[in-house]
């Protein structure tokens, strides 16, 4: 899948090798990070997979405006899954006694780097901003990982989607066999994909919940992704940022809890101007105009 335009580079667009960071050429508030490997088929590879973690640990912080955020695959297909010729992948598993190391030693000191890579995802789950994927083409094993942490998934026809690692000897452990579940509505057919790694098409997904469009063509997608970025990012950044953040909390929480939440949120979010901004424009044809949102504290 083709960038929108020829778009002007993100800030960070700069620090990555295999991440292309670009503003949108057409919607002045949405960053288009694309994953930019395409002669590998965007298969991720352990530096790919960090910089995954730190664009979205830092996209929306930057004071640079972005409210929501496009992310695509280029070339033929959206992410084949995690590069298996990366031996620095499997560097850390040994099974073997000929070093004498014991092996729950072993196994201890390789946790952190499943924790490591389970994290790079998850922080795109936990990008203050909404982050819409637009998939084509074949979206397999890491690709599904990484889809299942957007807060929306769109696809064209073409897209194949398979959760794999079953029928390479492992279990997914980075996040489909704990979202995915929770994402689609048929608990039968999930377990399914899960246990035979079988290939669901783009009218699965969608029976299934996975995805919540299927565009009319391949070349479409890009205009019914971008339609979704338009209406996100016109509202207020605020409202939105509660919003992401009260639906991924009530996600793992009791309902009580997340009302609970969602009113210490609110109780602060609706002093904000935001409010009346949006209920003047509700009333008018044009667009409410708001602040951005400030850069992120760091240490």
């Amino acid at each position: 899948m083709s960038s929108p335009s020829a778009a002007p580079p993100h800030p960070l667009d700069a620090k990555f090798s295999y991440l292309s960071i670009s503003h949108h050429d057409t919607l002045p508030f949405v960053t288009v990070v694309a994953l930019n490997r395409s002669n590998k088929r965007n298969a991720i590879n352990a530096q790919m997979w960090k910089e995954i973690g730190e664009t979205f640990r830092r996209i929306g912080t930057t004071g640079d405006g972005c409210r929501c955020v496009l992310l695509i695959g280029r070339g033929r297909g959206f992410c084949a899954g995690i590069d298996v010729t990366d031996e620095q992948f499997f560097s850390g598993i040994n099974n073997s006694d000929d070093d004498g190391g014991d092996m729950a030693r072993k196994s201890i000191a390789f946790r952190s780097q499943i924790l490591e890579m389970q994290s790079a995802f998850t922080a795109v789950e936990q990008c203050p901003v909404p982050v819409v994927a637009a998939i084509h083409g074949a979206c397999v094993g890491a690709g599904v990982d990484l889809v299942c942490c957007a807060d929306v998934r769109i696809c064209s026809p073409d897209a194949r989607f398979s959760i794999r690692e079953v029928r390479l000897g492992l279990a997914a452990d980075v996040g489909t066999l704990q979202r995915f579940p929770k994402l689609a509505g048929n608990q039968s057919r999930t377990r399914e994909l899960c246990l035979t790694g079988d290939d669901f098409g783009a009218e699965d997904a969608l029976n299934i919940g996975f995805v919540s469009r299927v565009s009319t063509t391949d070349a479409d997608l890009v205009t019914v992704a971008n339609d979704i970025c338009k209406r996100i990012s016109r509202n207020s950044p605020v409202a939105v940022a509660v919003t992401k953040a009260s639906l991924n909390y009530s996600r793992d929480h009791s309902v009580t809890e997340g009302l609970e939440q969602v009113a210490l949120q609110n109780s602060t979010a609706l002093m904000s101007e935001d409010l009346v901004k949006s209920f003047m424009a509700s009333r008018g044809s044009v667009d409410a105009e708001f602040a951005p949102m400030q850069s992120h504290s760091r240490l």
